[in-house]
């Protein structure tokens, strides 16, 4: 026998955040509880067996509480709420307790946007924060915090880079440090790019365009351009670190694993006094000559287990973009068509 229960949504934003784009997130409720949702003003009636219905009801309250605590909702909290095995209540407690959003969560303070300020996102004296969305996020940002110097290993997609912007730019708000040094090596990714006009930084602007976008999800373009122009942003290609010594700087380099092991004891060894350096890269997108070692590999296998060192590895569960990168990152990991090179 078929029940029918409806949940009043609050207002569109609600609606279009619990729906997902194009009702995606939706569809994925309606296959995983076997009910019939249908979607008729700002109400949701949903139509099933009493514990499809029930099943179903559940988890749209969980969805809206996880909105409404963390102002957002993402395709990974689908992922989770959707692939417990738990009911009703310790679900809800299992979601908070263990994702890494909710309780108490190391966060990444940041300043309010003027753009958010004008739009009446936030106040202008409020700050915001960024927080860890997986177990994986969370004790990276943990490591972040606690040492000077952290290795993170991960696939695309896991926040590895973005995060580590995040605590440099926390970092540079507390006057913990003075600069903020963004390098990453001149590599391309199977493509001979030829000759690029312009001066430095318009050269090697496409290298570390990853990092500015980052930082650019985080203050005003009029900010980064006045913090870079005062010299407190520096983006410098890899080669240009030779012979520096940086003291009161938080140092990134992004894409470690297209470093050699010279050159990455090179841009270790610029870290003057309290300066702190993250080394973000995904040991399985090596784009170096063949039969060179990658620095990121190297740089884990020597250092770890020396005081002041973290090595993070996140894994294909902590990728929080579209849901298709975790599958596709994981279909390749299986190397299931083989290798092309060799055919």
């Amino acid at each position: 026998m078929l029940e029918e229960t409806t949940v009043h949504l609050k207002n569109h934003e609600e609606i279009r955040a619990l729906f997902g784009p194009r009702d995606e997130y939706m569809r994925r409720l309606r296959r995983a509880t076997g009910t019939q949702i249908i979607l008729r003003g700002n109400v949701v009636h949903v139509q099933g067996t009493a514990e499809q219905v029930r099943r179903c009801e559940d988890l749209l309250k969980l969805w809206r509480d996880i909105l409404g605590r963390n102002e957002e909702f993402l395709d990974g909290d689908v992922v989770r709420t959707l692939d417990s095995n738990l009911e009703g209540e310790e679900l809800h407690n299992d979601v908070f307790d263990n994702n890494g959003r909710s309780g108490d969560v190391q966060t990444v303070p940041t300043e309010p946007r003027n753009r958010d300020v004008r739009a009446g996102r936030i106040g202008k004296d409020k700050v915001s924060s960024i927080r860890p969305k997986t177990d994986g996020q969370r004790a990276y940002v943990t490591a972040l915090a606690e040492n000077s110097l952290v290795f993170c290993d991960g696939p695309a997609g896991c926040g590895k880079t973005y995060l580590a912007v995040a605590t440099a730019m926390r970092a540079l708000h507390a006057e913990e440090v003075r600069k903020i040094v963004l390098v990453r090596p001149a590599v391309e990714a199977g493509e001979k790019l030829g000759f690029l006009p312009g001066d430095m930084f318009a050269k090697v602007n496409p290298f570390v365009r990853p990092l500015l976008d980052a930082m650019n999800d985080m203050l005003d373009y009029d900010q980064v351009k006045r913090y870079m122009a005062n010299d407190v942003i520096e983006i410098a290609p890899l080669a240009f670190m030779r012979g520096r010594t940086l003291n009161d700087t938080f140092m990134i380099l992004d894409e470690g694993q297209n470093t050699t092991t010279t050159q990455m004891k090179m841009f270790l060894t610029r870290m003057g006094v309290n300066s702190r350096i993250v080394v973000t890269g995904d040991g399985t997108q090596n784009d170096l000559p063949k039969g060179t070692k990658s620095g990121l590999t190297d740089g884990i296998q020597r250092l770890s287990g020396i005081e002041g060192v973290a090595i993070v590895r996140l894994t294909g569960q902590d990728i929080v973009r579209h849901r298709l990168v975790r599958q596709i990152v994981s279909a390749y990991e299986t190397n299931r068509f083989g290798d092309d090179s060799k055919g």
